[in-house]
């Protein structure tokens, strides 16, 4: 299958060169060796009715298994993490590329991107502007209360307290598990979301200053309430993260769900931190 998707790509008029691998760990070694960006999409998509926590035992065993084949074959690569759960799976890139001493914190991110695409796109739709022009700032994680949108920090601070957005916002992948009715989860907008974010990190490898992106990455941030990783606005440079933005300022309607985000993600972490610890794999 992959040699076949690979032959479809190259036909794309890009100046690229696109190669297809065999899905044996031999092909996975040679794919990966030498990568400068690893992207992980790989995983069970949600059914309705289930929450991104509920694929967390098939993910988790996956993700595992790519990231020791990623610390071996290609311990500098920029490791972008698209598998759900993202507030575990992230975690546990972390933990194998410790086991193998190779982690770099600067180049691990969860890609939380598509919560901003989603926000701008339902904030446009509500004030009738183009969702290219909002560029709403969304922190925390990647699943339900986890993802906060700051809407006082956007040109639309009445839009804070509007509990019909806000739960449009965390939990609007669930729009698309409804209505694909059990024939998967988002993936259209997620490879948009995605893309987006590798570019970004492309562009500040080879030395565009100022591209800032929203990112799950290992944080200073909370760590004093025992919150290892935080998705905020994050600076991109040539060796991963180059700066990692404050939140900022918040009403006191945002810091109530900052709180119960902190509260959740403390969790989601470190469920992923033991699932490593008990299932350490071959």
């Amino acid at each position: 299958m992959a040699p076949g998707v690979a032959a479809d790509i190259s036909h794309i008029n890009t100046k690229s060169k696109v190669t297809g691998y065999d899905p044996t760990p031999s092909g996975l070694a040679a794919a990966l060796k030498g990568a400068e960006i690893v992207l992980i999409p790989a995983g069970v998509p949600r059914k309705p009715g289930m929450t991104r926590d509920d694929l967390f035992n098939t993910n988790a065993s996956i993700v595992r298994d790519l990231a020791k084949a990623a610390a071996e074959s290609a311990p500098d690569a920029n490791i972008l993490v698209i598998s759900n759960p993202v507030n575990s799976t992230v975690p546990i890139v972390a933990e194998i590329f410790k086991a193998k001493g190779v982690y770099n914190p600067k180049r691990l991110f969860g890609v939380t991107t598509l919560d901003v695409v989603r926000a701008s796109r339902f904030v446009s739709e509500i004030k009738n502007t183009d969702p290219k022009d909002e560029n709403i700032v969304v922190v925390g994680g990647h699943s339900g209360v986890t993802i906060v949108p700051l809407f006082s920090q956007s040109s639309h601070p009445d839009l804070v307290g509007n509990a019909e957005l806000l739960n449009r916002v965390q939990f609007g992948g669930d729009e698309v598990v409804k209505a694909k009715d059990g024939a998967g989860s988002a993936t259209l907008s997620m490879a948009m979301a995605g893309a987006r974010f590798a570019e970004s990190l492309l562009r500040a490898a080879q030395g565009e200053k100022g591209v800032v992106e929203p990112t799950f990455v290992d944080s200073p941030l909370y760590k004093d309430q025992g919150v290892e990783f935080f998705a905020s606005k994050v600076e991109l440079g040539p060796s991963g993260v180059e700066k990692i933005h404050e939140v900022g300022k918040v009403t006191a309607e945002e810091q109530k769900l900052l709180d119960a985000c902190i509260s959740d993600l403390k969790k989601n972490i470190d469920k992923g931190v033991a699932f490593v610890a008990q299932n350490p794999g071959k």
